[in-house]
């Protein structure tokens, strides 16, 4: 069933959204080498999770994968190319930033419980991966089209 006018709009919103809040997010922390140490060593329901992230060994790692993640993953989302490979990745940090948050059974104060924002952006990333949103006013439907795409039905996946 083909998609209509209004939902075509809101599939592009929503990719557009979340992909300046990820490019927001990479441009905000960029050569910030203590935003993940910082986040992560005041975290409460996990700590015992995420407190060894915060180790001189592994933070400048770590610091480097979200940095240069957020970056790739807004990208992706704002050209609307890559958008079934990124927006998994996007899910990911979502929920491990819900968990970081968690004082369970609240999320980061008294005002929410166990639901807040990036469980809301998880499940609009989903609808995202589901309604093809890279083929809405995005690269995914050019690149579907390119002859390596066309030559080697695995690449297909990418950007289907």
């Amino acid at each position: 069933m083909p998609k209509s006018t209004i939902e075509n709009g809101l599939i592009v919103f929503f990719r557009l959204a979340m992909g300046w809040t990820f490019l927001f997010a990479a441009i905000h922390h960029f050569g910030d080498s203590n935003f993940v140490v910082g986040f992560l060593s005041h975290t409460k329901t996990f700590h015992s999770v995420y407190a060894p992230l915060t180790t001189p060994a592994i933070a400048p790692a770590l610091t480097f994968l979200v940095e240069y993640g957020h970056l790739l993953i807004g990208l992706s989302l704002i050209s609307g190319l890559l958008v079934r490979v990124s927006a998994p990745f996007a899910i990911a940090i979502m929920l491990l930033y819900w968990t970081a948050h968690m004082d369970f059974p609240y999320i980061e104060d008294n005002n929410n419980y166990l639901l807040d924002y990036h469980i809301v952006y998880a499940g609009v990333l989903t609808y995202l991966i589901i309604k093809h949103a890279g083929h809405v006013c995005g690269l995914d439907a050019w690149a579907q089209n390119l002859p390596i795409v066309q030559q080697h039905p695995s690449l297909r996946r990418l950007v289907a």
